[in-house]
């Protein structure tokens, strides 16, 4: 059987509206896990008193797990549609998600933005279809959840509807491509089959939605660029950097440069799940044998690219941010943590170029004092030490950051221009 095309699938939406339960469902509907994971957790789910058992203690996993002695395995997040093979990417209750979000090992190809019928928009669920919006994630679905708790009631629907498409359209989603889909993660209602209780309702199911996305094109005409997540010495094997190829194709045989030590090699061999490769395309975590190079002297965040193109190191760059979670505000001077692939680095923000209306674009002010929550605005940033950092432009997957500050992720942002370091 051929394999089908792969998806890497993110969930987001406020906390309380139901994307646990909707994953759990998901996942059980597939038949990516069995009745008798469900049996066992629903057992687990009565004894610690939460007979109403929620799908949500499918993606409620190991420290819970692990503290009340639950040994099912179902750490997998995959499952498959008649179109596609779907990785969820991160369980959407995760304190770091956002930052997870913007540097996860596998960007989102697409979205499901889960919206409560009862609760409507709130400021969780705006500030992710944000987020979606700024990293590029332009392919969503819209997941009206909790249905039954509306009696199925269409002008619940229409209501949530309504505004959730209001929202996406002043961020600048194309409203016109985006389906909404009333269903109940609870109770499984226009999951995976059509629910007789909205017979209102004549268009596709959850699943089917999710088939309607289109799996993105590969960048392998652009230059290679692979962010660097981990270096290993191996005996007999030397210097072995591992990472994901974001752009480009990589070849044993390959005139690399690591940025931003500057250290060229060639590549002697490649591999991926222990087998050597001929060529390493994007999308694909691979290690890669380099002679001559000192583990010491290359780290996780640097990024590899030919010899003929070295990735760009920045002296300063401009970007738009948009202000997610910050407690006061943010103005010139301020340095906090910079998480960008895979590199994390302190940089200051220099200038406040100007503040932008998020509606339309339009500059609001130029060279605002400061910046709040809410807020898109132009920035210069200096980092405080070298760092690879390309134009969302060219290289989406290097362009785009989150900024991190007293544990938690304070705003995030794309490259719009980097000034080289000579």
């Amino acid at each position: 059987m051929a394999e089908k095309p792969h998806m890497n699938l993110i969930f987001i939406g406020h906390i309380d509206h139901g994307k646990s339960t909707t994953v759990g469902r998901l996942l059980y509907e597939t038949g990516a896990i069995s009745e008798q994971d469900i049996k066992k957790m629903k057992e687990e789910a009565a004894k610690y008193n939460k007979p109403t058992f929620e799908f949500a203690f499918v993606m409620d996993q190991l420290k819970e797990e692990r503290e009340r002695g639950i040994t099912i395995d179902i750490a997998h997040k995959e499952f498959q549609t008649p179109k596609y093979y779907f990785t969820i990417i991160d369980a959407p209750g995760h304190r770091d998600f956002v930052k997870n979000m913007i540097t996860g090992a596998s960007q989102a190809d697409a979205a499901v933005l889960v919206v409560s019928c009862v609760d409507g928009v709130q400021a969780q669920t705006r500030e992710h279809a944000y987020l979606a919006k700024v990293l590029g994630i332009n392919q969503l679905v819209v997941g009206i959840n909790k249905m039954d708790a509306a009696n199925y009631d269409r002008v619940k629907y229409e209501e949530a509807k309504n505004s959730i498409m209001n929202l996406l359209k002043t961020i600048g989603y194309d409203t016109s491509k985006i389906m909404a889909i009333p269903y109940s993660a609870l109770a499984g209602d226009n999951v995976k089959t059509k629910s007789d209780k909205m017979p209102w309702y004549n268009g596709p199911t959850l699943l089917e939605a999710l088939d309607t996305f289109q799996v993105p094109p590969k960048p392998v005409d652009k230059p290679l660029r692979l962010p660097i997540q981990d270096v290993y010495s191996i005996s007999g094997f030397g210097t072995v950097p591992v990472g994901r190829v974001e752009t480009g194709v990589m070849k044993p045989g390959d005139q690399i440069i690591i940025m931003p030590p500057g250290v060229k090699a060639e590549v002697k061999s490649i591999e991926m799940h222990h087998q050597q490769l001929q060529k390493a395309e994007p999308g694909d975590n691979i290690g890669f044998n380099i002679k001559g190079v000192d583990k010491k002297d290359i780290k996780r965040g640097d990024v590899v690219g030919p010899v003929s193109n070295p990735p760009t190191v920045a002296q300063e760059f401009t970007a738009q941010i948009v202000v997610i979670n910050h407690p006061t505000a943010i103005a010139p001077g301020y340095t906090p943590v910079f998480h960008i692939h895979t590199a994390q680095v302190a940089a200051t923000i220099t200038e406040i170029i100007e503040k932008k209306d998020p509606k339309t674009g339009q500059s609001l002010q130029k060279n605002p004092e400061f910046i709040k929550n809410g807020d898109v605005a132009i920035v210069k940033i200096r980092p405080t030490k070298p760092v690879v950092v390309e134009k969302y432009s060219e290289f989406p997957q290097l362009g785009r950051f989150a900024i991190r500050d007293m544990g938690q992720t304070v705003a995030a942002g794309v490259v719009l221009d980097v000034v080289k370091k000579e």
